[in-house]
């Protein structure tokens, strides 16, 4: 089996990979290894967990040399500031005996402070594309010297939206550099991205696109809605094995409704993050559940990728995600790095299409298991579950018995005001009833 050491690294950083511990290369960094060394432009696909970020950074610093410019040699776009905070980590480890200027950048704080640090000077500059995007358009971020260009998690930075930002930066970018890029899965838009601004890179494959780690046991439940959804995960934690626990929602306000149910019976074993939380507060609840001092971790998707947190015993999504591809992202953070791990999705019966899109990603079926019987079947939908088809086909009826001047208000006011906290004091005389004066006006025509 083929050591670190049959690499040929530099003494520097040999020296830094032995302190670290690292002994023996993953499959993806001994097949990206001679595809970057040559220079061509690389695509890498390869599962979150397989260690990608030193496939990329090994061979970037084996090539180093020193370079008299202040501008950075290396950028590295990643999708969540999370993830800029950890690979910048990485850099600084790996480099600690070689010259190497490494700062990452991301939204969130003060922009004017991360711009005194890039005049600074900078070699390798981790960022996610929205502040790069800003700093290179105020001139601050110059990319005269670029050299290498890596694109992490490549599918979850277009899935995200910041394709605009992406091909802005890309426009702004000397032609003679090379291009590393990685993804989980090959998506549409990521093929699609390929052909408009990379020149045929070299595929180096480690699994195909969208098969999840053959570690992971993928079991399911049919939950008839949220709120048995919760009494079924609190019954599977009474499992100790559930030791470590990374649980997903779809959206913030689910993600603080679990978090505050589970406090009731599970009161300081878990966390909860989400965009609306601050940096520190995100950065210092990973820290913790790293550290032991949390059972898990409730989040959105924000946390789904590239976050280097070990030993995930169970991930569950408590709503299955809204593609398919991220079910491959959000079970990846189990069964790493050879490990065993488990995950368990509730599925409604409104997400069972998804369900269905997503074994067919993967050609592999989730196993459906039998709700335990002592878990309380709840009767109640919150306001998310109920079937918006109602709602419309309730507001076109009003419509229909409205009479011309119905039809005329609502072209002009396409709002519907349903009633809730923000609505008008009622006014003291009756307002006028006028689905009831058009059926009235019709029914004397009639009579006439």
């Amino acid at each position: 089996m083929a050591t670190f050491h049959d690499l040929d690294l530099p003494k520097s950083l040999q020296k830094a990979l032995d302190e670290l511990g690292f002994t023996t290369p993953t499959p993806i960094q001994e097949r990206a290894m001679p595809v970057i060394m040559s220079g061509r432009d690389m695509m890498g696909i390869a599962q979150t967990g397989t260690g990608k970020t030193f496939a990329y950074l090994l061979p970037i610093l084996k090539q180093w040399k020193f370079a008299a410019t202040d501008a950075p040699r290396v950028v590295i776009l990643v999708p969540t500031r999370e993830l800029v905070v950890q690979v910048a980590e990485e850099v600084v480890k790996l480099t600690q005996y070689m010259s190497v200027r490494t700062l990452g950048v991301y939204g969130g704080v003060n922009i004017n402070t991360q711009k005194k640090n890039v005049y600074e000077g900078v070699d390798v500059l981790v960022g996610t594309p929205g502040r790069l995007m800003d700093l290179a358009l105020d001139g601050v971020v110059r990319f005269d010297s670029l050299q290498k260009l890596v694109i992490d998690e490549f599918d979850e930075i277009l899935n995200l939206g910041f394709r605009f930002q992406v091909t802005s930066i890309l426009s702004m970018m000397k032609d003679k550099r090379q291009n590393i890029l990685f993804s989980a899965t090959m998506t549409d838009e990521v093929d699609e991205m390929l052909n408009d601004f990379f020149d045929f890179p070299e595929e180096v494959s480690l699994a195909a696109s969208g098969t999840p780690l053959e570690k992971i046991t993928q079991q399911g439940y049919a939950v008839p809605n949220f709120l048995t959804k919760i009494n079924l995960f609190k019954e599977l934690l009474q499992d100790e094995s559930m030791e470590r626990v990374l649980v997903f929602v779809n959206n913030k306000k689910t993600a603080d409704l679990l978090f505050t149910s589970l406090e009731e019976d599970f009161s300081g074993q878990f966390g909860v993050i989400h965009g609306n939380k601050s940096q520190n507060y995100r950065l210092n609840t990973m820290a913790t559940f790293q550290d032991g001092g949390l059972r898990g971790i409730v989040t959105t998707d924000v946390m789904a990728r590239g976050l280097d947190i070990s030993d995930i015993s169970h991930v569950v999504n408590m709503e299955f995600p809204e593609v398919p591809e991220q079910y491959i992202h959000r079970i990846g953070r189990t069964g790493r790095a050879d490990k065993e791990g488990t995950a368990i999705s509730f599925i409604s019966p409104r997400e069972e299409e998804i369900q269905l899109a997503a074994e067919v990603l993967m050609e592999k079926e989730i196993e459906i298991l039998p709700i335990p019987e002592d878990v309380v079947i709840a009767e109640k939908l919150l306001e998310f579950e109920k079937d918006k088809k109602k709602v419309k086909f309730l507001l076109k009826k009003v419509k229909l018995d409205g009479g011309g001047a119905f039809h005329e208000k609502s072209d002009k006011n396409k709002k519907v005001n349903l009633g809730g906290p923000g609505k008008r004091t009622p006014r003291k005389t009756a307002p006028r009833n006028r689905a009831a004066e058009a059926k009235k006006a019709a029914k004397k025509k009639r009579g006439k």
